[in-house]
């Protein structure tokens, strides 16, 4: 069971970009690898059309963006004309293909002991709807997985982004709702004295909450 933390597997596959292997092709970017049940699936299309659009986001962020179906390649090609015409925006990252499940399954999304014989629908692979972001030294610093009818929310993603990013180099963590360029909570291990040199003026709540700018 992979956890939070955990060393990304690494992996070789191919994809609508060539072969790759995986933590080379994150080199020392952030990452993030979103999952899909089937290719020519509806909430689907509407997810890989979005994160088309916003792509420029995660790279202003260093962040790549790489997809997983457990269909073949001509499949996934067939597939970016249709989310191109319907959602209006051209899909220029690559596209994974997991026909024999070794991804999904060395990700925990599917059983070990499934197979594709070519018969599997989107309900039999439900579980591959997960996202991973992994960091530049690989390891993984969320996961989410979602239910079939309920499409992604890829606005969050880039949120967590900023959050995980800013409080990697900061003592600090991000309260509810947090936006970029928002309050934020310096955490209880930092001192009264050590918050006033790392960061000058703070509000104090509580002895344990303690909101400030950075």
């Amino acid at each position: 069971m992979l956890r939070i933390n955990d060393i990304a597997p690494d992996f070789e596959a191919h994809t609508t970009h060539g072969k790759i292997s995986f933590h080379e092709w994150l080199s020392d970017s952030w990452g993030i690898l979103f999952s899909h049940p089937k290719d020519f699936t509806p909430v689907c299309t509407t997810e890989l059309g979005y994160m088309a659009k916003i792509e420029g986001e995660f790279k202003s962020r260093n962040c790549k963006i790489i997809g997983l179906s457990v269909d073949g390649l001509d499949d996934h090609e067939n597939w970016k004309k249709d989310i191109e015409e319907t959602q209006g925006a051209k899909v220029n990252y690559p596209m994974i293909s997991d026909e024999n499940l070794e991804i999904a399954k060395l990700y925990n999304m599917l059983p070990s002991e499934e197979v594709n014989d070519g018969k599997r629908t989107a309900m039999t692979n439900a579980t591959v709807r997960s996202i991973f972001l992994i960091d530049p030294e690989k390891k993984i610093r969320m996961m989410l997985t979602y239910p079939m009818t309920t499409g992604r929310n890829f606005d969050e993603i880039i949120r967590v982004i900023d959050s995980i990013q800013l409080t990697s180099k900061k003592k600090v963590a991000t309260p509810a709702n947090w936006k970029k360029n928002e309050e934020v909570i310096i955490v209880p291990a930092v001192s009264d004295e050590e918050a006033k040199e790392l960061f000058g003026e703070f509000k104090k709540i509580k002895p344990y909450l303690r909101y400030t700018k950075v």
